[in-house]
């Protein structure tokens, strides 16, 4: 198993190049260039043999990376995808949106960089969508049982693809016009094409899964009715409730959730024609929030023709390496750049904003801004620091806070968690039988592995359920919570 010398031999930590920001911003293609094999063999040769793999401990899926980095360095590339396969449905997505927690965990990243996982992972998928060695894997048998999936977003997709395998017969319902869930729209084509869903979609129709879009569960079908069409039912709906932010100045035109911005941004690049599009061409764009999603808002607004772009962030800047407090192999908080940044824009720390004004129109035209002070446990904003910073267009990109659920409630009397997501058990089991809840729903918003994981694992105890056992793997997630498999 490995170079034991690799890491010795190969120091550095290579990324296949980004484009130039002059051209990408241009389109609306994925920001990387192509990917060089001898850099990514390389990269592979750096995972080292030791011993213990603490990037399995970093991946909800467990993913086998030490495994597949040694199939790619020896050339073995066919053989490496069917590894990544044994724990990751879609590593297509992973490959392009985790933000790999592996990575900080990797043994190598004690005194060294890293060795770059994910773009391994993503080249062995992209090599094998390539080669055609991705095919369908359709049951050899059917149960006769039935599942209904609602949500199609990476742990509705992943449950999906799991429970087909097995021969149950499953529909995945989706509200929106297309499948995909966040992945569809949520996520801007610059990182993350959407053929890449396509392609993987094909393959799941092929093995058996049945997809359903424009069908919003709760309305155009009860919840009490869809339990009694079918045997088994997963809610996979998300986290999709924005936070709010209510100050003064609130209802002034042009201050819009993320998603508001982005979907029908997502939307044209898909082909739809979309009336009155959040456009931000020749516009003063303030995002607040400075995680992802405010990213994705970043390089949207780039691609809009911004005037300007700033993003206010609430809190402090993260340091640029591990604090004490932050000990390999955890995964810290570090200041990043993400390719959007690169394009463009200011990032400011410690901002609170107080209050939205306007004009006489009802016209957003700027924010009130204060310094962030911390004390008596919290953030608030520092008297005698107030400052206006002009703006045409305000994102609000500052979390989500659980699923929507009212209809699941007032139709399904479910009960809510601490933390306000749908409530289950251990085994993702809810009050009622035959009715579980995976992924953002009841986790609250979270990584796209930790989707995938969950997808997985709910479909384990649905086949149990259904069959009074499984065969089902069960992805490695102990140290988050135990998901019994007893």
């Amino acid at each position: 198993m490995a170079d034991p010398r690799g890491f010795m031999k190969y120091p550095e930590r290579e990324l296949p190049p980004r484009r130039p920001v002059e051209v990408r911003i241009g389109d609306w293609k994925e920001v990387y260039g192509a990917r060089d094999p001898e850099v990514l063999s390389r990269q592979a040769a750096r995972c080292m043999d030791c011993g213990v793999p603490f990037c399995h401990h970093g991946c909800p899926l467990g993913n086998l990376i030490p495994e597949w980095n040694d199939h790619v360095r020896k050339g073995e590339h066919r053989e490496a995808i069917e590894r990544l396969h044994e724990t990751n449905n879609f590593p297509e997505f992973t490959g392009r949106l985790c933000p790999a927690p592996c990575e900080s965990s990797c043994v190598l990243g004690i005194n060294q960089p890293p060795v770059t996982i994910k773009q391994v992972e993503v080249s062995i998928i992209d090599t094998a969508w390539e080669n055609g060695w991705v095919q369908p894997l359709p049951p050899e048998r059917l149960t006769g049982k039935t599942v209904a999936v609602v949500g199609s977003g990476p742990a509705g997709l992943a449950a999906a693809q799991q429970l087909t395998r097995v021969g149950h017969t499953v529909a995945v319902f989706e509200r929106d016009d297309r499948i995909g869930g966040l992945l569809r729209y949520g996520i801007p084509d610059f990182k993350m094409e959407k053929h890449h869903i396509d392609q993987r979609l094909q393959q799941m129709q092929a093995e058996g899964t049945r997809f359903r879009a424009g069908v919003n569960i709760g309305v155009d079908m009860t919840w009490p009715e869809l339990r009694e069409r079918y045997d088994a039912v997963i809610i996979a709906t998300g986290a999709p409730t924005p936070r709010e932010l209510d100050i003064p100045g609130r209802d002034l035109l042009g201050i819009h959730h993320a998603m508001e911005y982005l979907t029908p941004s997502n939307r044209v690049q898909a082909g739809d024609q979309v009336n009155r599009q959040i456009h931000a061409e020749g516009k003063h764009v303030v995002i607040l929030g400075g995680g992802d999603t405010g990213a994705d808002c970043l390089g949207t607004a780039h691609r809009h023709g911004a005037a300007s772009v700033t993003t206010l962030a609430i809190g402090q800047q993260p340091p640029t390496e591990r604090t004490a407090d932050q000990p390999w192999p955890l995964d810290p908080v570090l200041f990043e750049v993400q390719s959007a940044h690169e394009e463009g824009g200011e990032r400011k720390y410690l901002a609170s904003t107080v209050e939205f004004v306007g004009n006489q129109a009802g016209e957003v035209t700027g924010l009130v801004v204060c310094e962030t002070e911390y004390r008596d446990g919290g953030r608030f904003p520092k008297p005698g620091t107030e400052k206006t910073i002009p703006a045409d267009l305000v994102l609000l990109s500052l979390g989500y806070s659980g699923p929507e659920h009212k209809e699941l409630r007032e139709q399904l009397e479910l009960s809510l968690n601490e933390r306000r997501n749908l409530s289950r058990d251990e085994r993702f089991r809810t009050e009622l039988p035959g009715l579980f809840v995976a992924g953002d729903a009841g986790r609250g918003a979270s990584l796209i592995v930790w989707a995938i994981a969950e997808g997985r694992a709910v479909a384990a105890e649905v086949d149990r359920y259904l069959e009074g056992d499984t065969a089902l793997p069960f992805p490695v997630s102990a140290h988050d919570r135990p998901l019994s498999v007893a």
